[in-house]
């Protein structure tokens, strides 16, 4: 059986900000978009693709030389997920700075 509990400031927070974009977004945008720290962060992240509520991928990094990173957006079940939370998210604050879509390729 599943346990169902309440999120915490950071995960509302976290949510709020891929709530705000279908594009792909990389974690250290959406790190700083929620005024997260990284060891909030990826756990979190982790727990929401393992739900389903989220997909990750892998893609080049734009600059040569460097590894490739994890970009991130919420699924279909996420997003009316998303939706079901309106009332705890609207008192969530994000960062005004939106997310900056990442350079996926198909």
């Amino acid at each position: 059986m599943s346990r169902t509990r309440a999120l915490s400031p950071q995960a509302l927070a976290v949510v709020a900000a891929l709530a705000g974009t279908e594009a792909w977004c990389h974690g250290y945008d959406i790190m700083a978009q929620a005024g997260v720290k990284s060891g909030t962060l990826y756990p979190l992240l982790m727990r929401l693709e393992a739900q389903g509520l989220l997909e990750a991928r892998w893609v080049d990094s734009p600059q040569p030389g460097r590894p490739p990173r994890h970009v991130y957006r919420l699924t279909a079940a996420g997003r009316g997920w998303v939706a079901s939370l309106a009332e705890p998210l609207a008192a969530v604050r994000i960062q005004s700075t939106p997310l900056r879509a990442a350079k996926v390729r198909p």
